[in-house]
């Protein structure tokens, strides 16, 4: 496992992990990777319209480990 990567627990639907799982497939990736990379459109899409989350901020936060 890389040492720069987290891990995070995520309450979802059951219905909703099924869809998840057939949307990664057809994408031709695993359903964490097909997360991944909807989390870095999300946050590319906020930074593009309201703005970019501070590198102080991503240093002085202890929520992730």
């Amino acid at each position: 496992m890389e040492s720069n990567k987290s891990k995070f627990t995520l309450r979802i639907e059951r219905e909703l992990l099924q869809k998840l799982h057939y949307v990664a497939e057809y994408n031709g990736c695993s359903a964490n990777n097909e997360v991944n990379e909807l989390i870095k459109k999300h946050v590319d899409e906020f930074e593009m319209k309201v703005e970019k989350v501070p590198s102080d901020w991503l240093k002085e936060n202890r929520r992730v480990k």
